[in-house]
């Protein structure tokens, strides 16, 4: 069984590489989930049929290659992203920046994530709380439970997959048999008109995330034939299926609030599949948050923070997040991740696959099973491309910018290396 945990700072063993499902089945369970449905909705509400599975297929070939190639890095060298980091560009101090940023990426879907539940309690009570007191109320218990390690919660992920894909399934056969397939497929954005390019952006923007840690999970695959099927088979669940089925639904009832779709056509059950979902993964993103920001503060102030206090502190922001109506920004969100981590992977793949700046010593170490006995301290090279492409994504409106930012970051790289 894959353990995300398991050899943090070691090679995975070859004698412990697993099976194409078990490997599989985690990969896929990061992006079968609300987040997606949600994605579909925005981009079936503001965006023509035609446009809409154009950006599914544009963001796809993005992500197919970002994760593809640290899924090939991680599988072949037996070790986790961050961990990866190190010898990829950044440097030991700089593979914990790159940690804390996904932190406080997952910190930034905390926040979503608890909101959408506080507006399903809300919606079953008929507004009597209100939705800052369930914000408060559901941000709150959820920080206790992860910070004083209840995990009782875990038994939600068991159960919330197979029960958000048969509402899924539900909702799109109750909402699209009879439909006029012409007619839905002419049919005018409801929403605010979202451009294509910005489009592609928000579905890189959803699955970025899950590009940059692939390594976390395929290092535990024996061969690149298994990543290979396992990014393919993501992207046709996800993408096409998920993400589709959503775009489909939002055309039909003519809006991208999850809450109303679910209650609307599933009613309190619809309603009770959200909590878990939300449950399942938020549980999972205040924990990895948490645990994210306290290895950074140790790894460079060398302080170690207390995991209960750090994730009381973390849940708070997450929940003020709520409150302040970090849902309604839905999108900027995504389009922030969007040119925020691809970067971070251009510039690993440009360091793995064609600088090759550590791969003597990486390949020297792997044939006795550890790790290289020198690590780069910091990269700066790496950090400053990262901060120029991820600043070029948003203040270039020509093109697409997630694209912009990772080939930026990715070219500057290499240019200013060649230079050094």
């Amino acid at each position: 069984m894959v353990k995300i945990e398991d050899y943090p700072l070691s090679r995975v063993p070859q004698d412990k590489r697993v099976s194409f499902l078990s490997v599989a089945i985690i990969h896929l369970g990061m992006l079968t989930a609300l987040d997606q449905f949600m994605l579909g909705a925005v981009l079936g509400h503001r965006m023509s049929l035609e446009d809409a599975f154009i950006a599914i297929t544009a963001g796809s070939l993005i992500f197919a290659v970002a994760t593809l190639g640290l899924g090939f890095a991680g599988m072949h060298e037996g070790v986790s992203g961050s961990l990866l980091a190190r010898w990829c560009g950044f440097g030991r101090i700089g593979s914990v920046f790159v940690g804390l940023v996904i932190a406080l990426c997952l910190l930034g879907w905390f926040g979503i994530q608890n909101a959408i539940f506080a507006r399903s309690l809300n919606f079953a009570l008929q507004g009597k709380l209100g939705f800052i007191l369930s914000a408060t109320i559901t941000g709150a218990c959820l920080t206790i439970l992860v910070a004083f390690g209840f995990r009782a919660l875990r038994f939600t992920a068991r159960i919330a997959v197979p029960m958000f894909i048969m509402l899924v399934a539900f909702i799109s056969f109750t909402t699209l048999s009879g439909i006029n397939t012409a007619e839905i497929i002419t049919r005018q954005p409801a929403g605010e008109p979202l451009a294509l390019s910005d489009g592609i952006t928000l579905v890189v923007g959803g699955v970025i995330l899950a590009s940059l840690v692939t390594p976390d999970l395929t290092r535990y695959s024996r061969n690149k034939k298994q990543v290979f099927n396992i990014t393919l088979l993501t992207i046709i669940v996800s993408q096409y299926i998920v993400n589709g089925l959503a775009i489909l639904i939002a055309k039909t009832l003519g809006t991208a609030d999850v809450v109303t779709m679910m209650a609307q056509t599933a009613g309190g059950i619809g309603l009770l599949v959200v909590v878990f979902s939300t449950l399942r993964v938020n549980d999972i993103n205040l924990y990895s948050s948490s645990l994210g920001i306290t290895n950074a503060v140790e790894g460079i102030f060398g302080k170690k923070l207390k995991y209960s206090t750090t994730t009381l502190f973390i849940g708070t922001v997450g929940t003020l997040l709520s409150v302040l109506g970090i849902l309604e920004r839905f999108a900027d969100f995504l389009s922030l991740m969007g040119v925020v981590i691809p970067p971070i992977i251009s510039v690993m793949m440009v360091d793995y696959y064609i600088l090759r700046n550590h791969r003597a010593v990486l390949n020297h170490s792997r044939e006795s099973g550890g790790l290289p006995e020198s690590t780069p301290v910091i990269g700066w090279l790496a950090i400053i491309s990262c901060a120029v492409g991820s600043i070029a994504g948003v203040m270039i409106t020509a093109g697409v910018p997630t694209f912009n930012s990772l080939a930026i970051a990715g070219t500057l790289y290499y240019l200013l290396s060649k230079l050094k």
